[in-house]
């Protein structure tokens, strides 16, 4: 998805180790509290496992381990991000999610631009929204990046 496509789109900000990051929110099913990740022996490094989510078992990815941060313990602010692409599901667990925002075209600048060139080929842009940076996803190639997610 290009960034003149995402003008009519709201997101949905999420923290990852004291980054604010978004997600087209209709790349989104829901969010929930995480809870109950199942261990999967041989998952990848990035997986904690599946979980039940309204009705289905999905797969949670644990978006600290996939960017390369520490992990952390879940708290009462973690989230699990239920979304879809390619006919796959998957659960991003964050640190928080905090917001529905819309953001215009005109706030995002093209992640070279921004950083000056990067191999995270899933960075879209970096919005700057009330004076804070928020770095926009593109599921698809969040997904297809790296290590594969295991289809439950």
């Amino acid at each position: 998805m290009g960034i003149t496509e995402q003008q009519t789109n709201t997101f949905i900000v999420f923290d990852v180790a004291g980054t604010a990051y978004a997600l087209p929110s209709h790349d989104v099913q829901h969010m929930e509290m995480v809870e109950g990740v199942t261990r999967v022996p041989n998952a990848p490094a990035h997986v904690d496992g599946v979980v039940f989510s309204r009705g289905q078992v999905v797969p949670a990815v644990n978006l600290r381990a996939r960017f390369g941060c520490e992990r952390v313990p879940y708290e009462l602010r973690s989230r699990l991000i239920v979304v879809q692409a390619d006919g796959r599901t998957v659960g991003f667990i964050v640190d928080q999610a905090r917001e529905f925002v819309r953001i215009g075209p005109a706030a995002i600048q093209p992640p070279q631009d921004a950083i000056g060139g990067t191999d995270n080929d899933y960075v879209t842009g970096i919005a700057s929204l009330d004076g804070r940076l928020i770095v926009i996803l593109n599921l698809e190639r969040l997904m297809a990046a790296g290590e594969s997610v295991p289809t439950v």
